[in-house]
């Protein structure tokens, strides 16, 4: 499995690419598009949170630390196991078990696996048409579903042991769903009415 790519967000003058055409271009443009009185109250990016599931596969230790290294490797941040917080009978579930793994990123590491997201690992899905815009949740939020991990160009598909999907929530400061949707498609997501981004590398 590959390593986790490094990140300089605590380097002097460090700043992401995306986060500085976020700065430099976009957030003017969202202060006179959405008609806010001042650049504070322009939408931004609070947090990014990656969860991948492990099906039936609970008590199975290698699943598990399979499952915290290719996330690990995807978010470039180490990623932490999610424990179920009751028993559930009916599906064998028992208190503290854990059911998947989780990672929030801030910061640098944030702007980073955003930037990687639209610009190479979207594209590489097949037969990609872009999101949808009913995956916002009416507070400024938005979450979409990954198929598949290998469209992550850090994950060595020689190394997978399994095809695992993974959950994106996008948390921003917006107030409502056509402010995040400017932020976001300003950033570069692929919604309906925009030219998708062009592939870096072949398609899975």
């Amino acid at each position: 499995m590959a390593r986790p790519r490094k990140t300089s967000a605590n380097g002097n003058g460090y700043q992401p690419r995306l986060k500085e055409r976020y700065e430099q271009e976009l957030r003017p443009q969202l202060k006179q598009q959405l008609g806010v009185s001042s650049l504070m109250d322009v939408p931004r990016l609070q947090k990014i949170t990656l969860n991948m599931g492990i099906g039936d596969a609970k008590t199975e230790a290698k699943v598990l630390e399979s499952a915290l290294d290719q996330l690990t490797t995807i978010a470039g941040q180490r990623a932490q196991v999610r424990r179920a917080r009751k028993s559930i009978a009916s599906f064998k579930l028992r208190e503290g078990m854990p059911v998947g793994v989780r990672v929030t990123l801030r910061g640098a590491r944030m702007w980073e696996f955003l930037d990687r997201l639209v610009s190479i690992a979207l594209p590489r899905i097949r037969d990609f048409r872009g999101l949808s815009t009913r995956s916002f949740d009416g507070r400024g939020n938005f979450s979409l579903g990954i198929r598949e991990q290998i469209i992550f160009p850090e994950i060595n598909y020689d190394d997978v042991d399994t095809i695992r999907g993974l959950d994106v929530a996008i948390t921003t400061t917006a107030k409502d769903n056509e402010q995040a949707e400017a932020l976001l498609r300003g950033l570069g997501m692929p919604f309906p009415g925009m030219a998708e981004p062009a592939p870096e590398g072949e398609e899975t």
